[in-house]
């Protein structure tokens, strides 16, 4: 995707994956600040332990608890989180309208979770967290917890969620990656849902899962989490280099490398 947007901006750079041990983390961030270097992203289970690492971070890196984007200058290195954003971007690419006080139900507790959480917090949505550890879910919903907000993030257990009432449904747990059989669950919750509820699957390999497929049975809408990867690229670009590169620059590069072309609408 990267290696695209560079050709794409007419600027010359590279972007090579490199595996890190976490023993060799503070080594690999420390080297980030050799010149030349633009910056990096960063996969787990690296997201959290370089938060010490790092000069400053960005509202979102800190509200979320995880940075996956590091960007140089001048010696000193800042920490963002762009998979807040970009999962808010892929959302409205899938159609999903953003009416304030929405209810939107977020399946798991892991960082994901707290990006999505983070980025439907801000876009002012009422959460319900639902995982099958009820105590991580509710240590979600106390780090957002404020009174006085118009919007609130809440745990519940799965039975007690209210699917009825959800506009939006964001499986951000890894529950069917690599597995088509694998699902965060139970179609008889899907059944519950109003027609026009969107179900957003941030997984998005294999192309279709389980719970996008029961999802399409129930007559729901459903999208994997391609988008995402995108628009998450695309943010890290462009804080690393300032050019706004076309989100579908970075589909057609994974599309090019095989990814699965399940994701539709992201045309801006």
């Amino acid at each position: 995707m990267h290696r695209a947007a560079f050709a794409h901006a007419g600027q010359p750079g590279t972007y090579e994956a490199r595996r890190v041990p976490p023993a060799d983390l503070a080594a690999a961030i420390a080297g980030l600040r050799a010149p030349g270097v633009l910056g990096a992203n960063l996969s787990l289970p690296h997201k959290e332990a370089a938060l010490p690492l790092l000069d400053s971070l960005s509202g979102a890196a800190r509200a979320v608890g995880a940075v996956n984007t590091v960007v140089h200058r001048d010696g000193r290195l800042h920490g963002d989180n762009t998979d807040s954003p970009g999962l808010r971007d892929a959302l409205s690419d899938a159609g999903y309208i953003w009416e304030q006080g929405a209810g939107v139900i977020v399946l798991g507790a892991g960082g994901a979770a707290r990006a999505a959480v983070h980025a439907l917090i801000r876009a002012q949505q009422n959460v319900t967290v639902v995982n099958r550890t009820l105590e991580r879910a509710q240590a979600i919903a106390a780090d957002w917890h404020d009174p006085d907000a118009d919007v609130q993030v809440t745990a519940l257990p799965a039975h007690a969620a209210p699917w009825e009432s959800a506009a939006l449904v964001v499986n951000a747990s890894s529950a069917g990656l690599n597995d088509p059989d694998q699902t965060p669950l139970d179609a008889a919750f899907l059944t519950r849902l109003p027609a026009g509820t969107l179900v957003y699957d941030m997984v998005y390999k294999p192309a279709e899962t389980r719970l996008m497929r029961e999802a399409r049975a129930a007559g729901l809408s459903a999208h994997n989490g391609l988008g995402m990867l995108a628009h998450q690229a695309r943010l890290a670009f462009h804080a690393w280099t300032g050019a706004d590169v076309p989100v579908r620059v970075f589909l057609d590069a994974l599309t090019r490398a095989g990814a699965p072309a399940a994701a539709q609408g992201q045309d801006t």
